[in-house]
């Protein structure tokens, strides 16, 4: 979300007047405190008719195959270049959903806060859940707040859980992926993973380094509304980047993968950000990007199709899956050497989702 975006919203969503500055441990007790947070926060901001029910849980409709996801969100820190906490976990657990083939509807949302947060940027978190919210077509209908003691968290954590339903035309599985699927990536790598580490290391740039966080629930939608079945297999490359998800998926699924470097999309800016810290691309987080198995019969219709929507302008063919080398990813270097692509050893980027 851009700084614009973020004031139109703030102008649209003014912060109540209250008689405390910071939450304390009283704010997680349950009583008048957490009323007073939650009341001017929470409810107000997040108003629909589930929630407002304010029951211990909510009552749902859904028919037919549903999807259901959790994700625990803990990034440090909590305020980023494009975007914050807040609306990451809204997309997060929202494209989680919708890489299952599902169109979310539901969400749940848990806050574990650290005694001390500044009530301004809790309600800027919130502010951004909402706008997240509405731009994915999705509603928060149940949650839960605690506070724990200063010194025990992160100023904050956030569980986002999702429901939807599963698109009439999708069938996601890896059962479904072939030899000779094409493998494509919608658009640039490491963004969110470099924007993070570049304001943890003090790295300045010609332009700022944004994050890729965005719902990518509508273009995944509108490429399932055309492509069907054709569209094999969906995953969302976040943590481990998208050399662990290929690994994962050639372990699954005993095929190989080949993957070229010359056509893997990378920002100029991050490719120097990662350089200058030894961090290859391909291990560093993403949380805009899907990564799509397609049928090689439709494989160049997707691509021009999904380039025509924003989020995949710089969606690339990447590799595809072959009958070698069953359970190994091979990258062909810009020269033509060949590696192997693991998974990621060990923490490469802490606290980036």
């Amino acid at each position: 979300m851009s700084k614009k975006q973020n004031r139109k919203i703030e102008l649209q969503c003014p912060m109540p007047k209250l008689d405390f500055d910071v939450i304390t441990l009283g704010h997680g007790s349950g009583g008048i405190l957490t009323n007073k947070l939650l009341d001017s926060g929470v409810f107000d901001l997040l108003s629909n008719e589930i929630l407002d029910e304010r029951h211990d849980g909510a009552f749902l409709k859904l028919e037919g195959e549903v999807a259901f996801s959790t994700d625990s969100f803990i990034v440090s820190p909590i305020f980023f270049p494009g975007g914050n906490i807040g609306e990451l976990a809204v997309n997060g657990t929202v494209n989680d959903l919708a890489v299952c083939g599902a169109v979310p509807k539901y969400l749940s949302l848990g806050f574990i806060i650290e005694e001390g947060l500044k009530v301004s940027e809790f309600w800027e978190i919130l502010v951004s859940i909402k706008s997240a919210c509405e731009q994915a077509g999705v509603q928060v209908v149940t949650g839960d707040t605690k506070v724990v003691e200063k010194g025990k968290g992160d100023k904050i954590f956030i569980n986002t859980t999702g429901i939807g339903y599963i698109h009439p035309k999708a069938s996601i599985h890896t059962r479904n992926v072939k030899v000779g699927d094409k493998i494509i990536l919608s658009g640039q790598l490491a963004a969110h993973g470099m924007a993070i580490m570049s304001v943890r290391e003090g790295l300045e740039f010609e332009s700022e380094i944004q994050s890729d966080t965005a719902n990518l629930n509508h273009v995944i939608m509108n490429m399932l509304d055309i492509y069907g079945q054709d569209l094999h297999l969906l995953t969302d490359p976040t943590r481990g980047g998208v050399a662990t998800v290929l690994k994962e998926i050639a372990d699954s699924i005993s095929l190989g993968i080949d993957i070229y470097q010359k056509d893997l999309p990378v920002d100029k800016q991050v490719e120097s950000a990662c350089e200058l810290l030894g961090l290859d691309p391909l291990y560093v987080a993403n949380e805009g990007l899907f990564i799509s198995f397609v049928d090689n019969r439709i494989a160049d219709q997707y691509l021009a199709s999904l380039r025509q929507d924003e989020l995949g302008k710089h969606a690339r063919i990447i590799g595809e899956v072959v009958s070698d080398h069953p359970g190994q990813v091979i990258m062909e270097s810009a020269i033509g050497g060949k590696r192997v692509i693991s998974m990621l050893p060990g923490e490469q980027l802490p606290r980036i989702c």
